[in-house]
């Protein structure tokens, strides 16, 4: 990948000598040292994260082959995306769109933690990240190829472009991640899901370094097409919170993160963002698409007991908050009742009115309000909130970003099949 790094940053990113992340028995601490990201908002962190002071909206008119032929044609579409700008041919032959904006962000993030994994930290250092759809435009260029067009061949790269773990496979390469690396699918909790597995593996030992997140791009014709199927898309806008809400409107993009033993980046003298304090998740085993406000509240409750964080700690919530009416009142209820009197005290907002649900990759976008939240003192807002909704009366920071020191956070995911995962960090 281009651009190249500077002669002068072989000293800085040096890694802390490798006793010192292995001292001392029982739970590592795992902090924040790195974050990237692409997505409709900005094509890097600094960037979305003013696009979240401002409550500015990235979600548009959609842009690609046969956007006529749906009914849905809006989203938080990355415009304009040329990927010869950061990728060579061959490299582009090889990276489904997905993998391309997982291995941008990936760069950022890694930059920013100025570690270089080469040598012993590459062997104790792995990656874990989401997608639900993984290569989903190269199986849609590849159905037209086949039945529209008819042809009997396909490029040799097609499976292991459109593999759901090719953006891990390519980040592990990428930077001689030589530890434990996979990929998690679970619909729209996929990125918790993996940054809750980076967790617990840098906290047991298992691992120094994590990079992990996630990363979806379904913004093409079969993917959006699907999506119309489930009647849950909103033609205009998303309102999470909004009594006038109307739907879900999908994004596209990444958000990737270096979780790093705090032993070792203190050794090194990291810049720490925020501490990850806590992970819990669980299953509704109810139904495939209705939320249950059950599931969500214990996945609340579990991440706050696995932090050691008592309810009135937690400042701000960052909402699943999808616009559809029945995840709204739903995390409301959940949120209501797990954090009982307090919940009247929190903040809780849903960036997916600006970026959209980015499905898989949708909680790795999300985390970067959460660190925003706790590092700059600033909650990111729920934009497009028109009507209050009795069944969602907390305060959903409507419309504009607010300045606020908080000391905890949490990030909800809760996906399709019931499968809900929270994830709790500190500030640094």
């Amino acid at each position: 990948m281009s651009p190249k790094k500077n002669k002068g940053d072989k000293a800085k990113t040096r890694s802390a000598p490798a006793a010192i992340a292995g001292a001392g028995q029982g739970p590592r601490r795992v902090v924040i040292t790195g974050m990237g990201t692409v997505n409709a908002l900005g094509l890097d962190v600094d960037t979305t994260l003013e696009a979240f002071r401002e409550g500015r909206c990235g979600i548009t008119q959609l842009d690609f082959r046969d956007v006529d032929r749906l009914s849905i044609q809006i989203g938080g579409q990355i415009h304009d995306w040329q990927p010869e700008t950061w990728f060579n041919r061959q490299q582009i032959l090889l990276y489904d769109k997905f993998t391309q904006f997982t291995l941008l962000a990936a760069k950022e993030a890694v930059a920013q933690s100025g570690l270089d994994f080469q040598g012993e930290l590459g062997l104790s250092s792995g990656v874990v990240l989401g997608t639900a759809g993984g290569g989903l435009n190269t199986w849609d260029e590849n159905y037209r190829v086949v039945y529209e067009e008819g042809k009997n061949r396909v490029h040799p790269f097609v499976v292991p472009k459109l593999m759901n773990n090719a953006a891990a496979s390519h980040v592990s390469m990428e930077f001689g991640l030589r530890g434990p690396a996979f990929t998690v699918a679970t619909a729209c909790a996929s990125s918790n899901h993996a940054m809750g597995q980076a967790f617990q593996m840098v906290r047991s030992g298992a691992a120094r370094v994590m990079v992990t997140g996630g990363s979806e791009a379904m913004l093409c014709f079969g993917g959006v097409k699907a999506w119309e199927g489930l009647r849950v898309m909103s033609r205009d806008a998303c309102r999470p919170f909004s009594a006038n809400r109307n739907g879900m409107v999908q994004g596209e993009g990444a958000g990737v993160f270096v979780f790093e033993d705090y032993e070792h980046a203190r050794a090194r003298g990291a810049d720490i963002l925020a501490e990850v304090v806590g992970f819990a998740m669980s299953s509704d085993a109810q139904d495939i698409v209705m939320p249950s406000a059950q599931g969500a509240e214990r996945a609340i409750t579990g991440a706050m007991r696995d932090a050691g964080l008592n309810p009135e700690e937690v400042g701000y919530i960052n909402a699943h908050g999808t616009g559809t009416a029945a995840n709204d009142k739903t995390e409301c209820a959940a949120v209501s009742h797990a954090f009982g009197h307090h919940a009247d005290r929190l903040m809780m907002s849903s960036t997916k009115s600006m970026h959209g649900h980015v499905i898989g990759g949708t909680g790795a976008i999300e985390l970067l309000a959460c660190v925003m939240a706790l590092r700059d003192g600033i909650i990111a807002p729920t934009i497009g909130y028109e009507e209050p909704d009795p069944e969602c009366a907390l305060d959903v920071v409507p419309n504009e970003a607010r300045e606020a020191r908080v000391e905890a956070v949490l990030s909800n995911a809760f996906a399709f099949g019931g499968l809900n995962a929270v994830i709790a960090l500190k500030r640094a």
